[in-house]
Parts: C-alpha cells; sequence; structure tokens
C-alpha cells in the first residue's frame, strides 16, 4: 500500500508510523466490510466445495477487481501502474492474512482442517476483505481530502471518464453482493416469490439506483454522475442496473447458487440479490470514491 505517487516522481522511503497508520485503515477497512462474511457458514462451505479451477479464478477476479479501483478510484489516479499493480499485490496479501487470523481465532482453521479447505476458506473470504482494505486504506483517511487540491481536480476530472466509473460501480455491486449472495435466504426467496413481486423488485432496484445517482443529493452525488440531459439520468440508472444484475449473477455462480436450478430461479435470484448490488453500485459507488 505505498502512497500516491506521480509517475514520473522519484520513489521515497516513507515513516515506518505512517505506513503501519495505512495498514491500520487498511485492515479496519477490510474487517469493516467483510466481518458478515466472516462468520457466514455458507461461505466457509464454499471455500470447502469449491473447485481449486474456482478458488484460483476468484482469486485472479480479486486482484483484477483491486487494480480497477486502485487505477480509478480512491486516490491513486496519478500513480503509474507499477505501483497499482504492487499496491494490488500487497492489499491481496494482507486480506489472505486478515482472513487466516480471524479463521483460526473463530476455530474454523484447526490442526486438523486440511490443507485444500483452509486454503478454499481463506481464499473465499479474502476476496472481499481485500477490497474492504483497499477502500479503507484510500477513504478512512481524511488528511489529503482538504490539502490535495491538484488531487481534488482530478477527481472532478473522473466523473467524465466513463471506464473508470464502470469498473467503480462494479466494485462495489460486488463488495455488496458477496455478504448476502452465500446465504440461504436467496434461494428461498426467489423460489417463493412470485414474478410479479420479482417484477415490484426489479423496479424498485432501478428507481433506487436513480434517486441515489441523480436526485437524493447523496454525498458529493453531483461530482461523479453526469446529469446534464435526461437521457444522461435514464442511461446512467439503467446501466447502474444492468452492472448490478451481472455482479449479482457473477457472485451468485461463484457461490454456487445456480447449481441445480432451472433458469426461472437461477434468474428469480439474480433479480432479487440484484436490489443489494444496486445499492452497492450506486450509493457505494459514490461513497468510496468521495
Amino acid at each position: 500500500m505505498a502512497e500516491a505517487r506521480p509517475s514520473d516522481a522519484p520513489r521515497r522511503r516513507r515513516p515506518v508510523q505512517e505506513s503501519l497508520r495505512e495498514y491500520g485503515r487498511g485492515i479496519a477497512g477490510g474487517l469493516l466490510f467483510s466481518l458478515p462474511l466472516l462468520y457466514t457458514m455458507e461461505v466457509w462451505w464454499a471455500g470447502f466445495t469449491s473447485h481449486p479451477a474456482n478458488v484460483l479464478g476468484y482469486l485472479l477476479g480479486t486482484y483484477v477487481l483491486l487494480l480497477g479501483y486502485n487505477r480509478y478510484g480512491g486516490f491513486r489516479r496519478d500513480v503509474c501502474w507499477f505501483d497499482v499493480f504492487t499496491d494490488s499485490l500487497e492489499e491481496l496479501g494482507v486480506g489472505l492474512l486478515v482472513s487466516v487470523v480471524v479463521l483460526v481465532l473463530i476455530g474454523r482453521i484447526t490442526r486438523g482442517t486440511s490443507l485444500p479447505e483452509a486454503v478454499g476458506m481463506a481464499v473465499v473470504e479474502a476476496g472481499t476483505v481485500a477490497i474492504g482494505v483497499s477502500v479503507g486504506t484510500a477513504q478512512l483517511g481524511g488528511q489529503h481530502r482538504e490539502e490535495a487540491t491538484e488531487e481534488d481536480r482530478k477527481r472532478l476530472e473522473s466523473a467524465d471518464h466513463v471506464p473508470g466509473q464502470l469498473v467503480i460501480a462494479f466494485c462495489g455491486a460486488v463488495l455488496f453482493a458477496a455478504n448476502v449472495a452465500p446465504t440461504e435466504e436467496v434461494v428461498m426467496i426467489a423460489v417463493e416469490t412470485s414474478p410479479w413481486r420479482l417484477l415490484g423488485l426489479a423496479v424498485l432496484s432501478l428507481l433506487l439506483g436513480g434517486l441515489i445517482l441523480f436526485q437524493s443529493d447523496f454525498t458529493r452525488a453531483k461530482r461523479f454522475t453526469r446529469r446534464r440531459l435526461r437521457r444522461d439520468v435514464l442511461a446512467g440508472t439503467v446501466i447502474t442496473y444492468a452492472i448490478a444484475l451481472v455482479s449479482s449473477a457473477l457472485v451468485l455462480w461463484f457461490f454456487g447458487r445456480f447449481d441445480g436450478n432451472g433458469p426461472s430461479v437461477c434468474v428469480a435470484q439474480v433479480v432479487v440479490l440484484g436490489l443489494a448490488s444496486t445499492l452497492g453500485a450506486s450509493a457505494g459507488r459514490l461513497l468510496i470514491q468521495s
């Protein structure tokens, strides 16, 4: 978790105290966003039952998300790609370490746990922890906010960087969806909910995303959303919901929620989880870069 450094600036060594503070913010952010998952038995089971290839894919996917957030979010937009790669790798390592420590302390990893099971649990838990570490490192420190006018100007410019905003929205959606997707309740609600109620959930998700981004004057929302024309509002709302649905489907697939279920139940699960993902893609997106 190196400090933000322009690509043409020489690397300098930071004081140990400053590094420890940054690690402390990162660990606090990681626990803040992931503690419910660390205490959820369905996530432990996912670590037991997931194929090693899926676990490896999850680890790589988490690293790609960290690259996206560190490149386009937080306060690291002016750093070189080398720093982005090393920061992301470091945050992934911290996420794995925090996951292992917590799982050992709560008795989920013991001497009797096999190595594949321990690795599976740690990796599955570490995904959300690592994203929380990245967000916490960037957002829980407030000193730079008032002082870095140049960085503030770049934040305003980032609102027009559409790919960057899409990446941040996807990160927010995954962060929220991953806390709900492993639970059995998502499947239960999907099976028992009628199509009309599902349609109502979809409409509610769309309205919620649009209100948060464009109407509720959420924290610094105007700085990160386009609202010049009515079509900008409509497009922003629909794209945000589409990102929420895609992230929901990916997270549900990873946790095996589609296994043994028909297409209608799978679609229903995506719509049910889409409400949480929409919150992440809209409110979460604003919070993790404000």
